[in-house]
């Protein structure tokens, strides 16, 4: 056998510290939510439809014709393994063990900027005129992580059609609840809060691109956004603004939360895209939640021939 001393290692085959733990985290969650659900794990990520986590069930919910047929994501790995800055500071099962005192209700929303019908709605007077849609989606975590997600929500083309944005409406932003009370990481500086994301129009418009309510036929978990999270599944999770109260239509482009922390990291697109590399890791693979060999990220998260119109005249490695 043979043994490679320090030396003639290269340096692109040594796992960044940053990864590693990742990784560490993961393994760390998936053996907590494997120690919790046992076989009905095992069996969820063989085929068997896994049956939620027993919070209220979401009424009159019909299957969408633009989901994908891949098998969905254990629940317990979507519900295990989360980013939510306004809870925890890492990715793993913090946001879950620390969002149990959040009040996702009543919930109020707000429409506002460049639209004929701004107004601010109770979440339930807000979604009451729309159908609820099952929407199977791949998923993509930034740290190279894949998921399967039912997600249950409506299209955001359908609110943006009845509260009539003006012409000068280019952009659309959203911006999650600042509550520090309820979000303890909201008394740190570890971001500037609250938490903002945006999409160009035609992003907000795609037919792919929703606000959900709920995953696997129940509302949303704490964890995962509740009670309102926008979801766009050919961009990178980042682009999954969560608990939102305010969906404001702009002239100019806004600035998100992560292309003002890391400009050189996080750019306001965030399409996924294997030909460019983060600067801190690849790209070009991704491992599905609950598993451990890796498969090629295809771009735009598989949705290509859908998506890859709107950027054909957007160089990607510079509008990243």
């Amino acid at each position: 056998m043979l043994i490679k001393k320090p030396a003639d290692i290269r340096s692109s085959e040594i796992t960044p510290k940053d990864v590693w733990l990742q990784r560490r985290r993961f393994l760390q969650a998936s053996a907590a939510a494997l120690a919790g659900v046992g076989a009905a794990t095992w069996l969820s990520n063989q085929g068997v439809e896994a049956q939620g986590g027993g919070l209220a069930k979401l009424p009159n919910v019909k299957k969408s014709p633009l989901s994908i047929t891949d098998t969905p994501t254990s629940y317990e790995y979507i519900t295990s393994y989360n980013n939510f800055y306004e809870f925890d500071g890492g990715a793993g099962d913090g946001p879950k063990r620390k969002s149990g005192g959040f009040k996702p209700k009543p919930w109020k929303i707000a429409i506002e900027g460049e639209v004929a019908k701004p107004a601010s709605y109770d979440l339930d007077e807000f979604l009451k005129p729309y159908q609820l849609e099952e929407r199977i989606y791949r998923f993509r975590c930034v740290e190279t992580w894949s998921a399967v997600i039912p997600w249950v929500g409506i299209p955001l083309k359908s609110v943006i059609d009845k509260v009539q944005p003006t012409s000068r409406a280019k952009f659309v932003e959203f911006t999650t609840l600042q509550d520090p009370k309820q979000f303890p990481m909201q008394r740190s500086d570890l971001l500037p809060w609250p938490y903002i994301e945006g999409l160009r129009m035609d992003e907000a418009m795609h037919p792919l691109t929703i606000l959900a309510v709920g995953l696997y036929g129940e509302v949303l978990p704490n964890q995962n956004g509740a009670p309102i999270r926008l979801v766009v599944p050919w961009k990178y999770g980042f682009k999954g603004a969560k608990s939102l109260v305010r969906i404001r239509f702009v002239e100019k482009q806004p600035k998100n939360t992560w292309q003002i922390m890391a400009p050189g990291e996080y750019g306001f697109y965030a399409n996924v895209n294997p030909e460019v590399d983060h600067p801190r890791w690849t790209q070009r693979a991704d491992r599905p939640l609950g598993g451990f060999r890796t498969k090629p990220t295809q771009k735009f998260n598989g949705y290509g021939d859908q998506v890859a119109s709107m950027y054909k005249d957007l160089d990607l490695r510079k509008n990243f």
